[in-house]
């Protein structure tokens, strides 16, 4: 991308994330108590309320709930890439991710359209992105 590359901003909540994404590796939080898989990262399962966490990968695939094509760049990072595609992608470990789509032409997109992450160089990190599954 030209411009600015954006690189991302860990957190105490994210970073094990973040940790993950520089392995090309897509990770969750699991709640040992009742099993749900979350994002964002938090200390307390929003279901249980429990404090008792894991770190999961996910396969990386998933499924387009929701996307918008944006034909103004919000990021110098995206000057040259418009129109780009921004999409909520549910993982099949459940978790919903705000990423973009890449790869493929906004008429051709739906929602629960197969999707599978591909990795973006940005700074030390790999930001996870989406394209269609092919087949």
């Amino acid at each position: 991308m030209s411009g600015k590359v954006f690189e991302p901003q860990p957190t105490g909540d994210t970073a094990e994330f973040w940790k993950g994404c520089k392995e090309k590796r897509l990770r969750f939080q699991k709640c040992q108590e009742c099993g749900h898989v979350r994002w964002p990262a938090a200390n307390l399962c929003p279901n249980c309320h429990s404090f008792n966490t894991t770190w999961i990968e996910s396969s990386g695939r998933g499924k387009i709930h929701t996307f918008v094509v944006y034909h103004m760049a919000f990021h110098p990072s995206w000057k040259d890439k418009t129109p780009y595609i921004t999409a909520v992608v549910e993982l099949e470990e459940g978790p919903k991710l705000l990423s973009n789509i890449v790869d493929a032409e906004a008429d051709t997109l739906g929602c629960d359209i197969p999707v599978e992450v591909v990795w973006d160089e940005a700074g030390e990190y790999f930001v996870p992105r989406f394209r269609p599954v092919k087949g």
